[in-house]
């Protein structure tokens, strides 16, 4: 069963169209990565997908029909967004602000799935009682990322994870994205301007411009074009 069907999806803000009305899925497992110039739609398709915006068109999740669903029944669900620009809650401290990302839940694990995600993400662990907004910004991502995976999500979706990060902190988050989903199975969608690092985790890629899928293939195919090579990774 696929994951994540997207069907004719449009979306936008007020009267202005972003979407127009485009396809995708992703498989169990899989990463697929969404490339794309900004302004391109990136963003308002994960935000369509998420719930957090009005959407036309059918999203399908597991098998079933969350077109219509409010955004906290998505996550509960099973999927879970980190949105672009991090958007923790600084004030808040970094178990508060991971504890906020298992609200949905009403199971009694919570304390072991800290303890799991402490012991993934060391750094959370040893500034677990420091307000968010004290951390660097690599570390504030590695909450976000920890913050989504608190909801126990099927389906992770990602938006710029390297926005205005060090190119050696940006390697760091992609290969912890990549161990995610290689340990536990987690499907990740994936919003990212960096090509060269998003295509070497991709199963699949889609090409968005001006709200409309332009190209899609396994990350092989996409990278053999030559106009895609010119166009999306710089040679």
């Amino acid at each position: 069963m696929t994951t994540l069907e997207v069907s004719g999806l449009r979306a936008g803000y007020g009267p202005v169209n972003v979407l127009h009305g485009f396809d995708l899925r992703v498989e169990p497992g899989e990463i697929v990565v969404i490339l794309g110039a900004n302004g391109a739609g990136k963003t308002t398709t994960m935000r369509a997908i998420s719930g957090t915006i009005p959407r036309q068109g059918t999203i399908v999740f597991d098998g079933d029909d969350i077109t219509k669903r409010a955004a906290e029944q998505i996550v509960r669900a099973g999927i879970a967004q980190v949105p672009q620009g991090r958007g923790t809650f600084p004030e808040l401290t970094v178990e508060d602000n991971l504890r906020i990302g298992a609200f949905t839940r009403a199971d009694d694990q919570v304390e072991l799935d800290l303890d799991l995600w402490y012991e993934t993400f060391p750094r959370l662990s040893e500034r677990r009682r420091q307000r968010a907004g004290s951390l660097s910004g690599g570390e504030q991502q590695m909450l976000a990322i920890a913050r989504a995976l608190m909801s126990r999500p099927k389906l992770l979706l990602c938006d710029e994870p390297s926005l205005g990060l060090a190119p050696l902190v940006t390697k760091e988050l992609f290969a912890i994205i990549a161990g995610l989903n290689q340990r536990w199975g987690i499907a990740v969608l994936l919003v990212e301007q960096n090509a060269n690092l998003a295509m070497a985790i991709a199963s699949r890629v889609y090409l968005l411009e001006t709200g409309r899928i332009v190209a899609t293939g396994d990350a092989a195919t996409i990278v053999a074009d030559d106009s895609v090579r010119k166009a999306y990774l710089g040679y």
